[in-house]
């Protein structure tokens, strides 16, 4: 689940660097809030990447994800672009952890199979 999560999450730390240079655009904004709110949604996704798999890891990236679709309410694209996110983020969550438990029983078979099934000689 790790690698297909911080997959998306890196996506969005370009995506977000991306928008903060169309906000930019805005009159309304100085470069100083553009990038300070940027900065730190970018620091975030990164941060984002070695906590997914810590307990709250995955609810914590939903409201990232929610963060991402208010940012259209500045830079309009984002409301598409935060949809697609979240799917991609639903499907890294969900495909990984069927891949996790996937691995977990490969390796529990491998365990048993490598494992002698008694001791040698036992019943002659």
């Amino acid at each position: 689940m790790r690698t297909l999560c911080a997959s998306t999450l890196i996506g969005e730390f370009f995506v977000i660097g991306f928008a903060g240079l169309v906000a930019m655009k805005d009159p309304d904004l100085t470069q100083a809030t553009v990038w300070t709110v940027s900065g730190v949604a970018m620091f975030l996704s990164l941060v984002l990447c070695g906590v997914v798999t810590r307990p709250g890891g995955v609810a914590v990236g939903w409201a990232f994800q929610v963060a991402l679709f208010a940012a259209g309410f500045v830079v309009p694209t984002m409301f598409f672009l935060g949809v697609v996110f979240a799917a991609l983020w639903w499907a890294s969550v969900h495909y990984g952890r069927k891949i996790d438990e996937a691995k977990a029983r490969f390796a529990a078979r491998a365990t048993d199979a490598a494992e002698p099934a008694g001791p040698a000689g036992a019943g002659a």
